[in-house]
């Protein structure tokens, strides 16, 4: 701009005016947060990863940051040489580019291109708990004067993690729901306790566990016939309601498989598997209200070349089950 934007000085700030306002510099964070458009409630900043760099999915997304429709390239993603850094750069800007022509119709950019859902919020139901807005791993949820959640349609990725994270069930998508994944678990068979079948739920994640799961299909290895495996979006999006159903309804065990998360992540939606792992820790309340055995529901990480493992992590699972028993709701 022409003129440096002048703004009230902070408590004990130097170089007030008499007027006690103070200039703001390029690097304030004033031009992110206002020109650009970056009021977050994380801050302007990009969320770094440990080194310092900018958080985005270093193996599938190396130019996307955790801010949607900012690329990094260069030595500002990760060092490089020269020569390096003006190919690096033509990519961010491609995908830039890319980014622009999918919002500006409505569509989702990565890892969900071309989804033209988006998150539906029943406010009358709202308790102003923060979850979404707290939880959402892209700033794309902020508040209204009333605290109700406040959606920015071209900052969401359609992970449904603020799906996940609503105690009240208030959020969904026109194609991906509570209530639909939930229909699903209730259309399971479950076999009658005399048959001395165990009946297990997998809620997989569609990005790397699910494709891992494909690739042992398709390597033909043998897996457990007592398994109904249901994808969703993102480890993340598994709403706790889910796993109470299952229980209640006389599934032996739960196994959430889901994308390695930690420094070196692998979670497209860079904290959803964290944040299910964390969830679960509620989930024993669960189990303690239906006098059920905490075995009963496992979280595992597969990363997308985990497919050999695959195998062996269900049969592990079906033998802790064998051993704890058969559920005491089958039959109900």
């Amino acid at each position: 701009p022409d003129e440096i934007p002048r703004i009230p000085a902070p408590e004990g700030a130097e170089g007030a005016d008499e007027e006690g306002m103070i200039e703001v510099t390029p690097d304030s964070g004033f031009y992110a947060t206002k020109a650009l458009g970056l009021e977050y409630r994380q801050g302007p900043e990009l969320p770094t990863l440990k080194y310092g760099f900018p958080d985005s999915h270093f193996i599938c997304f190396p130019y996307e940051t955790r801010r949607t429709g900012i690329y990094t390239a260069g030595c500002v993603r990760r060092p490089m040489e020269t020569a390096k850094v003006i190919d690096d750069a033509t990519g961010a800007a491609m995908k830039a580019i890319q980014c622009t022509e999918a919002t500006s119709v409505g569509m989702a950019v990565h890892p969900r291109s071309g989804d033209m859902s988006y998150p539906e919020f029943n406010t009358q139901r709202c308790t102003q708990c923060k979850r979404c807005t707290e939880e959402c791993p892209f700033g794309a949820i902020n508040e209204d004067e009333k605290a109700n959640p406040l959606p920015n349609p071209t900052r969401c990725r359609r992970c449904g993690v603020c799906m996940g994270a609503c105690p009240e069930r208030i959020i969904s998508f026109k194609n991906y729901s509570v209530p639909m994944i939930g229909n699903m678990i209730k259309a399971i068979e479950v076999p009658e306790e005399d048959e001395e079948k165990p009946r297990i739920v997998a809620l997989v994640c569609e990005n790397d566990a699910y494709a891992a799961l494909d690739m042992a299909g398709i390597r033909r290895m043998q897996i457990s016939p007592y398994v109904r495996f249901i994808p969703v979006r993102c480890l993340g999006s598994v709403n706790l309601v889910w796993i109470a159903d299952a229980l209640s309804r006389g599934i032996d065990g739960i196994l959430l498989m889901g994308c390695r998360y930690g420094d070196d992540y692998q979670c497209h939606f860079i904290k959803g598997s964290e944040l299910a792992n964390t969830r679960l820790t509620k989930v024993s309340e669960t189990l303690d209200r239906l006098a059920l055995e905490s075995d009963r529901v496992k979280f595992v990480e597969v990363g997308i070349t985990d497919y050999e493992k695959i195998p062996k992590i269900i049969e592990e699972f079906m033998e802790t089950i064998e051993e704890v028993g058969p559920n005491p709701y089958k039959g109900w």
